[in-house]
């Protein structure tokens, strides 16, 4: 049973890179990225829960940092190939979907929980394309982006052309859903959509950024200025790493990583650590603004 090593592995400073010299939000003066810990196959999901950090091992293994232990699989939020779930302070877990209009979900990839405690989520097929990181399987139902109501439990369907919906965020103010088209032609994309003033759905859909050949975004997050961070790479030098966009989609800075990066999330007591999800670790960075609450 793989246990975190009590390794910190320094990185060269000149691996964060800035794109826009009038931005300085990447790294605190005293800081470069550092590996807290190195978890075998591959590392996603990196999220706060109750004071601790935690990501996962995508081969089934969850891992709690602050614990030093592994968690039991399907504890976090969404796994790939899994089902959104709720632990409870007791460890107990509590699925909160599984199912759409009684066929199964394909493999719930990616989840943000918005300030009136909905929660949302994609679901590509992704997981159950192969026995990699699920259990091969015929879909049942189309790929989407989904919410569930925070108070009914009730799930609708926001976005259902997206192909491949994969990371997902929310602006600081919520009024824009971003969501990462993983299968995007011919190009990966980050797509945007207008909320509703009620918040419960979506309209307006708009490419944000087009990743261009090669480009990879994963799982993201904003920051309070509203700028978007992702995990980016393929396992080229070039790319690995977390991409950083202004708003407008304007490229404003780069965190490159010697192997790609999958998911991100803001962490610490004032949200200003950046925690990077890699292909096998996790990554950690001080940074010059905050991540947008909930994210």
């Amino acid at each position: 049973m793989w246990k975190p090593e009590p390794t910190f592995c320094l990185l060269p400073q000149g691996d964060i890179t800035a794109l826009d010299t009038d931005v300085a939000i990447l790294g605190a003066s005293h800081g470069s990225p550092y590996r807290p810990g190195t978890p075998s196959h591959a590392a996603g999901g990196p999220s706060g829960l109750r004071g601790a950090l935690e990501w996962y091992d995508t081969r089934r293994e969850h891992v709690d940092m602050d614990r030093g232990a592994p968690l039991m699989a399907g504890v976090t939020a969404v796994d790939i190939g899994d089902v959104p779930t709720d632990p409870d302070d007791d460890g107990t877990v509590t699925v909160l979907a599984d199912r759409w209009q009684g066929r199964r979900l394909n493999s719930p990839n990616d989840v943000v929980v918005k300030s009136d405690g909905s929660v949302w989520l994609t679901d590509p097929p992704l997981g159950i394309l192969g026995n990699y990181e699920g259990h091969k399987a015929d879909p049942e139902v189309p790929q989407a982006v989904y919410r569930i109501d925070g108070q009914t439990g009730e799930m609708t369907v926001v976005a259902d052309k997206v192909l491949g919906p994969n990371g997902l965020c929310f602006s600081p103010d919520e009024s824009i859903l971003y969501v990462v088209e993983s299968r995007g032609v011919s190009n990966r994309k980050i797509l945007a959509y207008d909320v509703t003033t009620d918040g419960r759905e979506i309209e307006a859909k708009w490419v944000l950024i087009d990743a261009g050949p090669g480009g990879t975004p994963d799982g993201m997050r904003c920051d309070v200025d509203g700028n978007l961070w992702c995990g980016w790479g393929m396992g080229t030098p070039e790319l690995d790493g977390v991409m950083v966009f202004a708003p407008d989609g304007t490229p404003i800075g780069r965190i490159a990583l010697p192997e790609r990066c999958a998911n991100v999330c803001f962490g610490g007591v004032k949200r200003n650590r950046l925690f990077m999800a890699a292909a096998q670790s996790l990554y950690a960075l001080y940074v010059n603004t905050q991540g947008a609450p909930g994210g």
